[in-house]
């Protein structure tokens, strides 16, 4: 299981209750969006707000944005026919709430395939519970449909009885075991929601600190923040240009035969040279991104 190499900088959820937000997500800079039929919609308008996901995404327009589908949980009311319907659109995953088992990824893929979803469709996972936690690398393993994690902080902080510090310090051994666990498995992995949206230095600061962690990207509750987060995650020049010239080093000393490659006096492995080619291949891709 590999996650697939996109940007994943900024991703927005979007109430699937609300048309013109769908609407809205056509033209949003996010890299990408989070389709919601969980928390957002209430329970009287879940059967429209599933109608509603299904026809924007035939209708189409989103371009390379990622689309995932949140759905409900397979314990509730809706969950099934959301799973159903999700499985029967162009979505790129299927993001399943309150994950606390491998079992529960392979009971989605199951019914995925009965429905004929397409080759390339993700299963994703909210890790928000404690279980969650202690059970990250038995989920991160369940199934090769799997994509990704996406942290659910607000939700885990509740179970935990934490408080929302601005160094997150009560969640940082959570926080910690979903990335071990995605990284180990291939899989992309989404840092949670800063809910203050006044405050912008709190907002910024909490994705350097996911950056820095190994977070792929930030998930988002307003359109507002994403021109931060798409910053705060995108390779830096610096980076890039550092990049670029280990790739070229390599090139070099491999046409002349050569088995050291050293640039700058540093002593340049293979382990390197593959971040590196890495590194850049986002780097392009995001531009693509940006420009579309």
């Amino acid at each position: 299981m590999t996650a697939a190499a996109r940007p994943r900088r900024s991703v927005l959820y979007m109430p699937g209750s609300n048309a013109r937000a769908l609407e809205k997500g056509r033209s949003l800079p996010a890299d990408g969006l989070i389709l919601d039929l969980e928390d957002a919609v209430a329970p009287d308008a879940k059967d429209s707000a599933r109608d509603q996901i299904v026809s924007a995404l035939a209708e189409g327009g989103y371009g390379k944005r990622e689309i995932q589908i949140r759905t409900n949980g397979l314990n509730t009311p809706w969950g099934y026919a959301d799973i159903v319907a999700a499985a029967k659109t162009s979505a790129d995953a299927i993001l399943l709430p309150k994950v606390e088992s491998a079992d529960t990824v392979r009971q989605v893929a199951t019914i995925m395939q009965a429905e004929g979803a397409h080759e390339d469709m993700r299963i994703w996972c909210m890790m928000e519970t404690p279980l969650a936690m202690l059970s990250a690398k038995e989920i991160a393993g369940a199934h090769p449909k799997l994509g990704g994690f996406v942290m659910g902080t607000s939700d885990l902080a509740k179970d935990l009885n934490c408080a929302h510090t601005p160094d997150r310090q009560p969640m940082i051994t959570s926080l910690g075991l979903c990335l071990l666990a995605a990284r180990a498995y291939g899989l992309a992995i989404l840092d949670g929601v800063h809910l203050d949206l006044s405050d912008e230095d709190g907002f910024a600061a909490s994705c350097q600190q996911g950056r820095d962690m190994g977070f792929d990207g930030k998930t988002l509750i307003h359109p507002k923040t994403i021109a931060a987060a798409n910053r705060a995650f995108a390779p830096s020049d610096d980076d890039v240009a550092w990049a670029r010239k280990i790739i070229a080093a390599h090139e070099d000393a491999a046409s002349k035969g050569q088995g050291v490659v050293v640039v700058d006096g540093k002593l340049i492995e293979n382990l390197h040279v593959v971040s590196a080619q890495k590194l850049v291949t986002m780097a392009d891709l995001i531009r693509e991104m940006d420009a579309a």
